[in-house]
């Protein structure tokens, strides 16, 4: 089980457990408006498991949701190194 934290958007600060191995690229991953309301920026590994996924309101860019869950000490609460969700 790993935690999915969200920056931005409606549920912006908020946390949750997510099922599997790997999360999805968007949250939530089959939505019906035809666009997702998130996109997976980072992860924040630990022994090479990933522990967490910090997911972004699609207009947010790249480097503020970086600066954001840096602010939050994210990397620090899971003793995990963040790393871009990018292949």
């Amino acid at each position: 089980m790993l935690r999915a934290l969200f920056v931005g958007g409606v549920v912006d600060n908020s946390e949750m457990d997510l099922d599997g191995a790997q999360p999805p690229v968007h949250y939530p991953e089959n939505g019906h408006t035809g666009r997702p309301r998130y996109k997976l920026h980072l992860v924040g590994r630990h022994d090479g498991e990933v522990v967490y996924a910090v997911y972004g309101a699609p207009d947010l860019a790249d480097a503020e949701v970086a600066r954001v869950a840096e602010e939050r000490g994210y990397a620090r609460r899971f003793q995990a190194e963040a790393v871009s969700a990018e292949p």
